[in-house]
């Protein structure tokens, strides 16, 4: 069997993840993973379903707090959800969960610029025009920022994720299959967005994928999971020289190889 193993940027870690377990109950969500990242890289997290990504990326939010290990961000251990510097970050993080994560009661607009609103830091004119403008770099239309979530398609709703995300023009972005739904244009366009910002801006962004073409065109870095553990870390540049067997299997998508289906009841997804 591959071993996991991990690789680190040549410049200073921006994000620097060590040894990092999570655990719900006798599961183990995340098992020992390492990530390093320099500011205002990209990286694409790749492997099959129940490998621990959207755990990870919970984990990065403050979400959830690390059982053991060590999660810092520009030097600020963040490893627990009470950490001091945990509501400082809270504010320059944007992220696009997998589900999207929008508030029903609110228009398109309110949920883009729900953190603004709350905090006082925009009014709601400022507000709805940021969204507006927003809403046009995902490919959504002026009109439609005063439809609620239940009004659009799934793939629209996942836009409107995006621009929330990226409405504070946040140091890290986290993306939870950010192209997942929508058609190839869309797809490429979205992720050129990506792209742009994290070279306009210096944001460092980790994003979630089951496109593999994407994983290895768009993102600098790459790390491919399975079970919790990451078994390939480095450059995507490395790729076709890598011969490990997790990550041929899963940028091939074949069958045969040491990933197999996992059967039996999942909790909601969160093992994902």
């Amino acid at each position: 069997m591959t071993q996991p193993v991990s690789a680190s940027s040549a410049q200073p870690a921006f994000i620097a993840v060590d040894q990092l377990t999570k655990r719900f109950g006798p599961m183990v969500a995340v098992d020992g993973v390492d990530l390093h990242l320099a500011k205002g890289e990209t990286m694409a997290i790749i492997g099959p379903s129940a490998a621990g990504k959207s755990v990870l990326m919970k984990c990065l939010v403050g979400i959830y707090g690390a059982d053991s290990g060590s999660i810092s961000l520009n030097g600020d251990d963040v490893s627990r959800t009470a950490a001091p510097t945990r509501p400082e970050w809270a504010s320059r993080i944007g992220m696009l969960f997998q589900h999207n994560a929008l508030f029903d009661s609110l228009k398109v607009w309110e949920n883009i610029c729900f953190r603004q609103v709350e905090l006082g830091i925009m009014n709601r004119a400022d507000a709805k025009e940021h969204a507006i403008h927003l809403l046009g770099l995902v490919g959504l239309t002026t009109e439609s920022a005063d439809l609620t979530p239940n009004d659009l398609s799934g793939g629209m709703q996942k836009r409107v994720g995006i621009a929330r995300a990226i409405s504070s023009n946040p140091d890290i972005l986290l993306l939870d299959n950010p192209t997942a739904g929508l058609d190839p244009v869309l797809s490429t366009h979205i992720e050129l967005m990506i792209a742009k910002i994290a070279q306009q801006q210096g944001t460092t962004v980790i994003s979630i994928t089951n496109d593999m073409q994407i994983a290895r065109t768009r993102y600098q870095n790459l790390i491919m999971m399975h079970e919790g553990k990451v078994y390939w870390s480095g450059k995507t540049g490395d790729i076709d020289d890598a011969h490990n067997e997790h990550l041929t299997q899963m940028l091939k998508g074949s069958s045969q190889g040491p990933i197999t289906m996992r059967t039996g009841k999942r909790e909601d997804g969160v093992f994902a």
